[in-house]
Protein backbone atom coordinates (compact mmCIF):
# COMPACT_ATOMS: atom_id res chain seq x y z
CA UNK A 1 0.00 0.00 0.00
CA UNK A 2 1.64 3.67 -0.70
CA UNK A 3 2.69 5.56 1.93
CA UNK A 4 3.32 8.93 2.13
CA UNK A 5 5.32 12.02 3.97
CA UNK A 6 3.69 14.97 3.87
CA UNK A 7 3.27 18.55 5.70
CA UNK A 8 -0.83 18.91 6.14
CA UNK A 9 -2.13 22.10 7.31
CA UNK A 10 -3.97 22.32 10.23
CA UNK A 11 -7.41 23.83 9.03
CA UNK A 12 -9.67 23.08 12.04
CA UNK A 13 -9.87 22.52 15.83
CA UNK A 14 -12.72 21.51 17.79
CA UNK A 15 -11.58 21.56 21.61
CA UNK A 16 -13.18 18.52 23.91
CA UNK A 17 -11.01 19.25 27.22
CA UNK A 18 -8.86 16.64 27.46
CA UNK A 19 -9.19 15.88 23.80
CA UNK A 20 -9.41 17.63 20.82
CA UNK A 21 -10.15 17.15 17.29
CA UNK A 22 -7.59 18.25 14.98
CA UNK A 23 -8.82 18.77 10.71
CA UNK A 24 -5.97 18.44 8.53
CA UNK A 25 -5.71 19.18 4.96
CA UNK A 26 -3.36 17.39 2.25
CA UNK A 27 -2.07 19.89 -0.79
CA UNK A 28 -2.34 16.34 -2.36
CA UNK A 29 -4.86 13.97 -3.25
CA UNK A 30 -5.03 10.96 -0.27
CA UNK A 31 -3.80 7.44 -0.57
CA UNK A 32 -6.15 4.62 0.10
CA UNK A 33 -7.01 4.82 3.59
CA UNK A 34 -8.57 1.82 5.46
CA UNK A 35 -10.48 2.10 8.72
CA UNK A 36 -8.28 0.96 11.32
CA UNK A 37 -4.78 2.33 10.25
CA UNK A 38 -3.15 5.16 11.85
CA UNK A 39 -0.36 7.97 11.12
CA UNK A 40 2.46 8.88 13.00
CA UNK A 41 2.60 12.94 13.28
CA UNK A 42 6.08 14.77 14.27
CA UNK A 43 5.45 17.25 16.94
CA UNK A 44 7.38 20.65 16.32
CA UNK A 45 8.01 22.73 19.21
CA UNK A 46 8.20 20.28 21.84
CA UNK A 47 12.09 20.04 23.26
CA UNK A 48 11.68 16.74 24.98
CA UNK A 49 9.40 15.15 21.62
CA UNK A 50 11.65 13.36 19.64
CA UNK A 51 10.07 10.81 17.95
CA UNK A 52 6.49 10.63 15.94
CA UNK A 53 3.69 9.92 17.51
CA UNK A 54 1.41 7.89 16.45
CA UNK A 55 -2.38 8.47 16.18
CA UNK A 56 -5.51 6.50 14.97
CA UNK A 57 -7.33 7.99 12.01
CA UNK A 58 -10.61 9.60 12.86
CA UNK A 59 -12.04 10.28 9.67
CA UNK A 60 -11.11 10.80 6.24
CA UNK A 61 -12.38 13.13 3.53
CA UNK A 62 -11.25 12.03 0.18
CA UNK A 63 -12.86 14.89 -1.79
CA UNK A 64 -11.52 17.48 0.33
CA UNK A 65 -8.31 16.02 0.56
CA UNK A 66 -9.17 16.39 4.86
CA UNK A 67 -8.19 13.41 7.47
CA UNK A 68 -9.54 13.99 11.17
CA UNK A 69 -7.15 13.10 14.13
CA UNK A 70 -8.92 12.78 17.92
CA UNK A 71 -6.28 13.58 20.10
CA UNK A 72 -6.11 12.59 23.70
CA UNK A 73 -3.38 14.83 25.43
CA UNK A 74 -1.55 12.50 27.81
CA UNK A 75 2.25 13.50 27.35
CA UNK A 76 4.07 16.37 26.41
CA UNK A 77 3.89 15.25 22.84
CA UNK A 78 0.04 15.18 22.07
CA UNK A 79 -0.30 18.33 24.47
CA UNK A 80 1.81 20.50 22.29
CA UNK A 81 -0.19 18.68 18.94
CA UNK A 82 -3.56 19.79 20.46
CA UNK A 83 -2.40 23.04 21.30
CA UNK A 84 -0.97 23.32 17.79
CA UNK A 85 -2.27 26.87 16.03
CA UNK A 86 -4.42 26.60 12.71
CA UNK A 87 -2.71 27.26 9.43
CA UNK A 88 0.06 25.70 10.95
CA UNK A 89 1.76 22.72 8.82
CA UNK A 90 2.29 19.30 10.38
CA UNK A 91 4.15 16.43 8.81
CA UNK A 92 2.54 13.25 8.86
CA UNK A 93 3.57 9.57 7.48
CA UNK A 94 0.04 7.53 6.81
CA UNK A 95 -1.04 5.45 6.32
CA UNK A 96 0.44 2.75 8.37
CA UNK A 97 -0.41 -0.87 9.79
CA UNK A 98 -3.27 -2.89 8.64
CA UNK A 99 -6.45 -1.94 9.28
CA UNK A 100 -10.03 -3.87 10.58
CA UNK A 101 -11.48 -6.51 8.03
CA UNK A 102 -14.94 -5.31 6.38
CA UNK A 103 -17.99 -7.48 7.24
CA UNK A 104 -19.56 -9.09 4.12
CA UNK A 105 -23.18 -7.44 3.10
CA UNK A 106 -25.57 -8.90 5.60
CA UNK A 107 -23.00 -9.68 8.58
CA UNK A 108 -24.03 -7.89 11.88
CA UNK A 109 -21.08 -5.69 12.92
CA UNK A 110 -20.65 -4.47 16.52
CA UNK A 111 -18.02 -2.22 17.06
CA UNK A 112 -16.80 -1.66 20.60
CA UNK A 113 -14.89 1.83 21.84
CA UNK A 114 -13.47 2.87 25.15
CA UNK A 115 -12.09 5.82 26.29
CA UNK A 116 -10.23 7.74 23.27
CA UNK A 117 -10.34 3.75 21.94
CA UNK A 118 -13.50 5.45 19.74
CA UNK A 119 -11.11 7.51 17.88
CA UNK A 120 -11.47 4.69 14.69
CA UNK A 121 -14.51 3.55 15.17
CA UNK A 122 -16.18 6.43 13.86
CA UNK A 123 -14.72 6.35 9.87
CA UNK A 124 -14.92 2.26 10.09
CA UNK A 125 -18.78 2.74 10.98
CA UNK A 126 -18.99 5.52 8.02
CA UNK A 127 -17.48 3.27 5.59
CA UNK A 128 -19.69 0.82 6.64
CA UNK A 129 -22.88 3.16 6.51
CA UNK A 130 -21.53 4.20 3.25
CA UNK A 131 -21.39 0.50 1.86
CA UNK A 132 -25.53 -0.18 2.83
CA UNK A 133 -24.99 -1.91 6.40
CA UNK A 134 -25.98 -1.19 9.70
CA UNK A 135 -23.07 -1.24 12.33
CA UNK A 136 -24.16 -1.35 16.00
CA UNK A 137 -22.12 0.81 18.10
CA UNK A 138 -21.48 0.47 22.14
CA UNK A 139 -19.56 3.00 23.68
CA UNK A 140 -18.04 3.45 27.30
CA UNK A 141 -16.52 5.78 29.15
CA UNK A 142 -15.80 6.65 33.20
CA UNK A 143 -18.17 9.77 32.93
CA UNK A 144 -20.48 11.19 30.20
CA UNK A 145 -18.13 13.71 29.20
CA UNK A 146 -15.96 11.02 28.03
CA UNK A 147 -18.52 10.35 25.21
CA UNK A 148 -16.61 12.76 22.78
CA UNK A 149 -19.31 12.88 19.78
CA UNK A 150 -21.80 11.19 20.50
CA UNK A 151 -24.47 12.74 18.85
CA UNK A 152 -22.67 11.96 15.47
CA UNK A 153 -21.95 8.39 16.14
CA UNK A 154 -25.52 8.05 16.33
CA UNK A 155 -26.12 9.14 12.92
CA UNK A 156 -24.19 6.17 11.78
CA UNK A 157 -25.58 3.29 13.49
CA UNK A 158 -27.66 2.64 16.71
CA UNK A 159 -25.59 3.41 19.42
CA UNK A 160 -25.60 1.93 22.99
CA UNK A 161 -23.73 3.62 25.50
CA UNK A 162 -22.58 2.65 29.02
CA UNK A 163 -20.17 5.07 31.95
CA UNK A 164 -18.91 3.56 35.35
CA UNK A 165 -20.63 6.39 37.27
CA UNK A 166 -23.67 5.86 35.59
CA UNK A 167 -24.01 9.45 34.14
CA UNK A 168 -25.04 8.25 31.11
CA UNK A 169 -26.68 4.84 29.60
CA UNK A 170 -26.14 2.18 31.50
CA UNK A 171 -23.99 2.27 34.58
CA UNK A 172 -20.37 0.01 34.47
CA UNK A 173 -18.75 -1.17 31.70
CA UNK A 174 -18.87 -2.08 28.29
CA UNK A 175 -18.39 -5.33 28.73
CA UNK A 176 -21.52 -5.33 31.37
CA UNK A 177 -24.26 -3.87 28.76
CA UNK A 178 -27.79 -5.53 27.69
CA UNK A 179 -26.93 -5.79 24.51
CA UNK A 180 -25.17 -9.21 24.56
CA UNK A 181 -28.13 -11.11 26.65
CA UNK A 182 -30.32 -9.62 23.66
CA UNK A 183 -28.24 -9.66 20.76
CA UNK A 184 -26.14 -11.70 18.24
CA UNK A 185 -23.45 -10.15 16.14
CA UNK A 186 -21.24 -12.51 13.68
CA UNK A 187 -18.26 -9.80 13.81
CA UNK A 188 -16.87 -8.07 17.10
CA UNK A 189 -14.67 -5.00 16.61
CA UNK A 190 -12.92 -3.22 19.65
CA UNK A 191 -10.75 -0.45 20.33
CA UNK A 192 -9.73 1.21 24.46
CA UNK A 193 -7.86 0.23 27.54
CA UNK A 194 -6.04 -3.87 27.00
CA UNK A 195 -8.38 -4.99 30.07
CA UNK A 196 -11.61 -3.63 28.44
CA UNK A 197 -10.52 -5.22 25.31
CA UNK A 198 -9.38 -8.71 27.15
CA UNK A 199 -12.95 -8.87 28.45
CA UNK A 200 -14.78 -7.83 25.24
CA UNK A 201 -12.51 -10.91 23.71
CA UNK A 202 -13.49 -13.42 26.81
CA UNK A 203 -17.12 -12.40 25.89
CA UNK A 204 -16.66 -13.07 22.08
CA UNK A 205 -14.98 -16.29 22.64
CA UNK A 206 -17.31 -16.99 24.83
CA UNK A 207 -20.47 -16.88 22.37
CA UNK A 208 -17.72 -18.52 19.67
CA UNK A 209 -18.39 -15.24 17.72
CA UNK A 210 -15.34 -13.22 15.58
CA UNK A 211 -13.39 -10.40 17.34
CA UNK A 212 -10.74 -8.45 16.10
CA UNK A 213 -9.17 -6.02 18.40
CA UNK A 214 -7.18 -2.64 18.00
CA UNK A 215 -3.88 -2.84 19.95
CA UNK A 216 -2.72 0.14 21.28
CA UNK A 217 0.82 -0.62 22.09
CA UNK A 218 3.51 2.34 22.54
CA UNK A 219 5.26 2.74 19.61
CA UNK A 220 8.30 4.67 17.83
CA UNK A 221 9.06 4.06 14.20
CA UNK A 222 5.79 2.80 12.94
CA UNK A 223 7.10 0.38 10.33
CA UNK A 224 8.17 -2.73 12.20
CA UNK A 225 12.46 -1.14 12.95
CA UNK A 226 12.48 -0.28 16.17
CA UNK A 227 10.86 -3.73 17.62
CA UNK A 228 9.38 -1.20 20.50
CA UNK A 229 5.77 -2.40 19.82
CA UNK A 230 5.71 -6.44 20.15
CA UNK A 231 3.16 -8.50 20.87
CA UNK A 232 3.20 -12.37 21.33
CA UNK A 233 1.15 -14.29 19.48
CA UNK A 234 0.39 -17.77 18.72
CA UNK A 235 2.92 -17.60 15.77
CA UNK A 236 5.63 -15.60 18.14
CA UNK A 237 6.61 -12.16 18.67
CA UNK A 238 5.56 -9.71 15.54
CA UNK A 239 5.49 -5.66 16.03
CA UNK A 240 1.80 -4.29 16.36
CA UNK A 241 2.64 -1.29 14.13
CA UNK A 242 3.94 -3.68 10.77
CA UNK A 243 1.37 -6.35 11.48
CA UNK A 244 -1.30 -4.70 13.01
CA UNK A 245 -2.79 -2.81 14.76
CA UNK A 246 -5.52 -4.65 14.24
CA UNK A 247 -5.64 -8.42 15.16
CA UNK A 248 -8.35 -11.26 15.67
CA UNK A 249 -8.45 -12.27 18.44
CA UNK A 250 -7.66 -15.79 18.12
CA UNK A 251 -3.50 -14.60 17.05
CA UNK A 252 -3.33 -13.03 20.43
CA UNK A 253 -2.11 -15.38 23.61
CA UNK A 254 -4.49 -13.68 25.56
Amino acid sequence: MTKQIADFKLVGKQDFGRSVLLRLQAGQALPDIQPGQFVQVRVDNSPSTYLRRPISIHDVDFQKNEIDLLVQQVGEGTRHLAQTATDTFISMVLPLGNGFTVPEVGEKALLVGGGIGIAPLFYFAKVLKERGMNPTLLLGGKTETDLLRLVDYQQLGETFVTTEDGSSGEKGFVSMHSVWSKRQFDKIYVCGPKPMMKAVAKLAAEKDAWCEVSLENLMACGLGACLCCVEDTVEGHVCVCKEGPVFNTRRLKW
